[in-house]
């Protein structure tokens, strides 16, 4: 066995345990710290498969950045694990049809994508341009409107986990702009009168000197 293989069959092996363990963590940010580790373990996949992009990519976007804010979101709702796993086994038959009916539908448009016999052939320009420029030519040309559509997908994430903090509080403050817009002269300064007031130091005047006013 080569040496490529062995390591694709170990990574391959912690990626499966990895991914079983995102779901069947007790712990929410346990299990955000297992998907790191399987996203980790793909992007070495990809290096055994020499797309050096995918696997940077996948480590810089994924764990740097969407791992990331996903383990802030899961400490900012602070998630009663207790109360989610509640009815876990009730709705395990239901939820295990649901995700083998996902997977079949996963493979059955991702196995094209398998099918190496049928893969366009590159030109000899093509490979010397690498396989990096060649990916970025196809992902803005070809590939343009799922780009955008991606993107488009992980900013609606973003305002939902931002929108899902914003939970009301007594103790935090908040400001209204349209009660503060409404403010008048006379709600936000009021004059008031008030009498002098003398105090005579009696001590003085015993003494048969004039009193020492304080105001």
């Amino acid at each position: 066995m080569e040496i490529t293989t062995a390591l694709f069959y170990i990574f391959s092996a912690v990626l499966l345990g990895a991914s079983f363990r995102v779901i069947t963590a007790r712990s929410t940010v346990h299990a955000a710290l297992f998907l790191i580790l399987a996203f980790f373990t793909a992007s070495c996949i990809w290096m055994l498969l020499k797309a050096e992009f995918l696997a940077i990519a996948l480590v810089l976007v994924y764990i740097g950045a969407v791992m990331v804010l996903f383990l802030f979101v899961v400490m900012m709702l602070d998630i009663n694990s207790d109360g989610v796993r509640d009815g876990f086994w009730k709705h395990l038959p239901l939820g295990g049809f649901v995700g083998a009916v996902i997977a079949l539908e996963m493979a059955a448009i991702l196995m094209g994508g398998f099918r190496l016999s049928s893969a366009p052939e590159l030109s000899a320009a093509e490979l010397q341009m690498g396989n990096t420029k060649v990916l970025g030519i196809a992902i803005y040309t070809q590939y343009l409107y799922p780009l955008e559509i991606a993107a488009i997908l992980l900013l609606v994430a973003i305002i939902a986990a931002i929108a899902l903090t914003l939970r009301s509080r007594k103790d935090a403050r908040t400001q209204d702009p349209s009660e503060q817009v409404k403010v008048k002269k006379a709600d936000r300064l009021r004059i008031v009168k008030v009498a002098p007031t003398v105090e005579v130091i009696a001590s003085a005047e015993a003494a048969g000197e004039p009193g020492v006013v304080k105001p």
